[in-house]
């Protein structure tokens, strides 16, 4: 680069904390903006996979996500009354042991910030309002600060991207719907779990608890089947109402006390389903990388891993183009799309297998658990579909 180029990234998660190391690390003057006050805590547990696996290991933090690995063995299946009703191993579900990381998102969230937060500006509670192109620059409005010009901005703002709607538009173009919501919350380790999910499904609706960092704690979690619903965001007490409404009536299993618990979350999340689907995820001096432009919905385990490798890609193609930031954008586009395209298909799946819609599909279900020479086919199939997945890019040295 003839100069040094600013670039600021919007969202301070997975991706956008990775995308500032590899920024940073490539020569680049980098400044991440975050809406939240601080690093955002709580959250599902993520898996590490495949290409993903080889960017941590050049961040030089592969040991240390290792170490946070949740170790969990399995998901066992329950009744109404807590009787197991079968089991599905890690190993059946694709996670290779030895070769696949799941980690809390926070635990990651932090290993990144703290590899980059003495090398990268980084401004809390504010967010962008107006992003306007110029033949300088990106000039950028905030709610609070002050405006600035940056060479480059980069939405890294999750499914719900406020740069993606500033510069493509409404979010209903894009995001393609799974027909359910979910919330998880931390709690207490009641039950004192030892390394494992449980999961309690109904029609239409899943119940859930598993054990996190090393059975310290849990999480709580409840999915359900609904028509889209409107709601704000911000508004943690309508989103606690919906998920209550939703179970209403049912007290089987941990229900009740996993509702009770909730209300009382402090880290609560709900979101919906749903993946984001673009033609393009550039315009202009903008861009996007993660969930903002290519989000397999929560229900993946996919999304860190594709964060990871397209912050990484994005960023190797940013040095690679000596300024060119356009060539850079296509570049990123076509080495990406394909490898997005597997991923997000594993999405689908999970959507599909994570809630029944009939009493008689969860007999069928906990039948087939019973017989194992069934489920080692099926699920050996799945496995190797998912590590077709997590491989498919073949990544550059930049």
């Amino acid at each position: 680069m003839i100069q040094t180029m600013s670039v600021l990234i919007s969202g301070a998660s997975i991706a956008g904390t990775a995308l500032a190391y590899w920024l940073h690390r490539h020569g680049f003057d980098v400044t991440v903006i975050e809406r939240a006050p601080a690093l955002r805590t709580g959250g599902y547990g993520v898996d590490i996979r495949g290409a993903a696996i080889t960017v941590l290991k050049g961040m030089g933090i592969l040991d240390q996500v290792r170490a946070a690995d949740t170790n969990l063995t399995g998901v066992y299946f329950v009744n109404s009354k807590g009787k197991f009703e079968g089991q599905i191993s890690e190993a059946s579900m694709g996670n290779q042991q030895g070769l696949d990381i799941e980690i809390m998102r926070d635990d990651l969230s932090n290993i990144l910030y703290d590899l980059t937060k003495d090398t990268v500006e980084y401004i809390w509670g504010d967010s962008i309002t107006a992003i306007h192109e110029t033949e300088a620059g990106a000039e950028v409005q905030f709610i609070h600060g002050k405006p600035q010009t940056f060479d480059l901005v980069i939405g890294a703002d999750g499914l719900h991207s406020n740069v993606r709607t500033l510069t493509f538009g409404d979010e209903a173009q894009f995001k393609r719907t799974l027909g359910c919501y979910i919330s998880i919350f931390t709690l207490e380790n009641y039950l004192n779990l030892d390394h494992r999910q449980l999961l309690y499904t109904i029609p239409g609706k899943t119940v859930g608890m598993y054990s996190a960092r090393d059975n310290t704690e849990a999480r709580g979690m409840f999915l359900f089947q609904s028509e889209a619903l409107k709601y704000d965001r911000y508004d943690i007490e309508s989103q606690k109402k919906f998920v209550e409404n939703a179970f209403l009536g049912h007290t089987g299993w941990e229900t009740s006390h996993l509702l009770k618990t909730m209300r009382d979350a402090t880290d609560f999340y709900f979101d919906e389903i749903c993946q984001i689907h673009m033609p393009t995820w550039s315009k202009g001096r903008i861009t996007l990388v993660g969930d903002a432009a290519y989000g397999p919905s929560p229900l993946s385990g996919q999304g860190s891993s594709l964060a990871l490798v397209g912050a990484f890609v994005l960023a190797g193609e940013l040095k690679a183009a000596d300024g060119d930031f356009a060539r850079a954008f296509v570049a990123y586009e076509q080495k990406m799309r394909k490898f997005v395209e597997k991923n997000q298909k594993i999405g689908l799946i999970a959507a599909g297998s994570m809630i029944e819609k009939s009493n008689f599909k969860i007999f069928l279900r906990n039948l087939m658990l019973r017989i194992p020479t069934i489920m080692v086919v099926q699920f050996k199939m799945i496995s190797k579909m998912i590590a077709k997945a997590a491989n498919g890019i073949k990544l550059k040295d930049y």
